[in-house]
């Protein structure tokens, strides 16, 4: 079977625990050739952001046409894009994606620092997350999209809802700052999914969503359902996160290497 390849759309995290060190690291565990476009750099590491500076939207849209004219990949994803600008680029050549795409709505860092302007939000919402096949909000970014408070299950299902109204592409709504178990749930515009997974007592979940939306993007550029997809990302971001290896003196990365498959778990 021809390997098959998924894109990143994303900021670097020189520490490698989050943006599409991440993405790709996690793509490369599931058996997928990793292809990265970067939209912004950052100067961090686990215990703080210092600096963000987004590229020029010309540069950014100059690499996806690179990789889509010589390896086009099989499902794509977006991260942290920074301004309005790069949005829109991205949400152009978004609309002639033959593939699926991932829209991880990433707005501020697991450290508090914006990753996203503030006017880059509309062009967000009218832009690209209408070309997205799946949109990954954790509460924060739910909350922004919806319009609306989101701190229980039911309020989890409402802003999927909506949010799925405004753009038309199913959402799944991580709970990962829920009590209790981390239960996800996913709107595919019919029907209501719900991934749930033992909550883990640790500090080190720097990079959670990246990885996760990576790992479903790996899971589409497989050709797997959407669903299955979420289930298997679900369980692969589990294991990650109870095996971490324990680096950096502050939130430190996940365990990309953890298994990838429903078996092994």
């Amino acid at each position: 079977m021809k390997l098959k390849a998924a894109l990143t759309i994303a900021g670097s995290d020189p520490s490698g625990g989050a943006g599409l060190q991440a993405d790709l690291k996690t793509f490369h565990q599931f058996g997928v050739y990793g292809e990265a476009a970067v939209t912004l750099v950052t100067v961090q590491n686990t215990l703080d952001v210092t600096s963000v500076v987004c590229l020029d939207p010309d540069l950014v849209g100059a690499q996806i046409r690179a990789v889509l004219d010589d390896i086009p990949p099989a499902a794509a994803k977006t991260g942290a894009l920074g301004s309005a600008a790069v949005i829109e680029v991205v949400a152009q050549l978004a609309a002639g994606f033959t593939f699926p795409l991932v829209v991880d709505p990433v707005m501020i860092s697991k450290h508090g620092a914006a990753l996203m302007a503030p006017a880059a939000r509309a062009a967000l919402m009218e832009c690209l997350l209408p070309q997205a096949r799946l949109i990954t909000p954790n509460l924060h970014e739910a909350a922004l999209l919806a319009g609306f408070t989101v701190e229980t299950p039911d309020a989890m299902r409402e802003a999927a809802s909506e949010i799925h109204r405004k753009t038309g592409a199913a959402v799944l709504v991580k709970g990962g700052h829920l009590q209790g178990e981390a239960l996800d749930i996913l709107f595919d515009g019919e029907e209501f999914r719900e991934f749930s997974a033992a909550r883990v007592d640790t500090r080190h979940t720097h990079g959670t969503g990246c990885t996760y939306s990576a790992a479903i993007t790996a899971c589409l550029a497989l050709g797997l359902p959407l669903a299955e997809s979420v289930a298997r990302a679900k369980n692969y971001i589990a294991r990650a996160i109870a095996s971490s290896p324990g680096l950096g003196a502050g939130n430190g990365p996940v365990n990309h290497f953890a298994p990838t498959t429903m078996e092994e778990l």
